[in-house]
């Protein structure tokens, strides 16, 4: 059994946000990628800061970013099961089990898992998170279309991915947590 501080299940934009945001900040963190994201239909005109790119090249991109920063990625790993233990989470594969203080659920619009775990769900039968991205069960994340009807945007999936992250790192650090980086030539103003 292998103990990480953050498994992230789902390696679209928002697993890989939250993925980048906790292994730059410090925090171990696996993430589970069975490669059946959306992004592989998609061509990017409207994601800011890309004028145009190929859905699976950006997929390239940004595990070589998350891969930089030491998160450790399983691809082709299929998530079987989380459950609560006593510290956490227990994440199932087939071939092995992992230990984590958090989870993030970023599992597009199967949200089988986040049932299993006993997630609350609203009337549009989405899982029901708070402003944190925090679901019903603590310490448990949910992103990305699992948690929206019909906003499934790859851009506002890796912002729900960022905002998990971020809210691990207050809970972690006991006070609001912003990851804003300055360059080492910026003026105080």
């Amino acid at each position: 059994m292998t103990d990480t501080d953050v498994a992230i299940v789902g390696g679209g934009p928002a697993g890989l946000s939250a993925a980048l945001f906790t292994a730059k900040n410090g925090l171990e963190t696996q993430l589970f990628d069975t490669d059946q994201t959306w992004m592989h239909k998609a061509h990017l005109f409207n994601y800011l800061g890309i004028e145009s790119e190929d859905g699976s090249a950006f997929m390239e991109d940004s595990r070589a970013q998350v891969d930089e920063f030491g998160v450790e990625r399983h691809q082709g790993a299929e998530v079987t099961a989380v459950a609560e233990n006593d510290d956490g989470f227990t994440v199932s594969t087939e071939d092995e089990e992992y230990e984590a203080s958090y989870v993030v659920l970023a599992t597009g619009a199967k949200r089988d898992l986040a049932e299993e775990l006993g997630c609350a769900f609203t009337d549009e039968d989405v899982v029901d998170i708070d402003v944190t991205t925090e679901t019903s069960v603590e310490d448990a994340y949910a992103t990305g279309a699992m948690v929206r009807a019909e906003e499934w945007q790859a851009v506002i999936a890796a912002g729900d991915g960022a905002a998990a992250a971020l809210n691990i790192l207050t809970k972690e650090k006991g006070e609001h947590y912003h990851d804003f980086d300055v360059p080492d030539d910026a003026q105080n103003s």
